[in-house]
């Protein structure tokens, strides 16, 4: 019988990062899941009292990202899988935004989850092992009219997390970069900031409405059996796109800027950098 892996999960009370503390639960593994709520988690910490350990967390705060992550190492005496997900949205063109709310999105999205991996690396590299999963979007290949924000702040994460792969290797750490598409978590609603819309950009939301519709995506325990398989790989991939539309369409977007890039191809070669 294979051996309980150890889970560290952030953002793990609800959607994604509940779904996969409740795969790896039942597939016989112990879960570390932090969280700023940890009311959700109710129910799971009564099923599995001696499998699931609760920390509160936010990932804002780096000292107490670097304490949180001592506590979660010896909760089980190691950390196998490390599951960065925690994350919010910011919703509305850039124009609209202000600093604050910019600011507030690079903090959880892209500069929170630095401080986890500066957390947690020096307790995988002590063990000589370990597997980052650095949760980011389908969309970091490019960004989508009023939700620019939060692709770049994934997208920033997406080529922090390329170099981190490179630079951990060495100590036996994997990473990959799982990049899910839009699932039916609370990240549209209660993880949502809006800005306050200017009527000059009516006519754009018309269309992302009608584009998007009301289809609130699929039940995130779809996506956790794939993490799962994920997490137990010898040799995973450096990049995995979760959910069978969301990789249709970043193929047809990376077509997509692979044509552009062709078309303009004369002008590219007319500079000899």
């Amino acid at each position: 019988m294979a051996t309980a892996r150890v889970w560290f999960i952030t953002g793990a009370s609800r959607g994604l990062g509940r779904a996969y503390a409740e795969a790896a639960l039942a597939a016989g593994d112990r879960v570390v899941a932090a969280a700023r709520d940890l009311g959700p988690l109710d129910d799971l910490a009564a099923a599995h009292p001696d499998r699931l350990v609760r920390l509160t967390l936010d990932v804002r705060d780096r000292a107490e990202v670097h304490a949180v992550a001592d506590r979660a190492a010896e909760a089980f005496g190691r950390l196998d899988v490390v599951v960065n997900n925690a994350g919010t949205m910011l919703l509305g063109m850039v124009e609209e935004a202000t600093e604050e709310q910019i600011r507030a999105q690079f903090d959880v999205n892209f500069f929170g989850a630095v401080w986890v991996v500066q957390a947690v690396v020096p307790h995988l590299r002590a063990q000589g092992s370990g597997h980052i999963l650095q949760v980011t979007t389908m969309g970091t290949g490019g960004g989508v009219a009023s939700a620019g924000f939060y692709a770049a702040s994934k997208s920033a994460l997406d080529s922090l997390s390329q170099a981190l792969a490179m630079e951990v290797a060495p100590f036996g750490i994997k990473v990959t970069i799982v990049q899910p598409g839009g699932y039916g978590t609370d990240l549209f609603t209660r993880g949502t900031t809006q800005t306050t819309p200017r009527p000059e950009y009516e006519p754009v939301r018309a269309r992302l409405a009608e584009m998007w519709g009301e289809d609130a995506g699929p039940d995130p325990s779809t996506a956790a059996p794939v993490v799962l398989e994920l997490a137990g790989l010898d040799e995973p991939p450096l990049r995995l796109i979760v959910g069978a539309a969301s990789y249709d369409m970043v193929q047809q977007m990376d077509r997509a800027r692979t044509e552009e890039y062709r078309a303009w191809e004369h002008l590219s070669r007319r500079a000899p950098g």
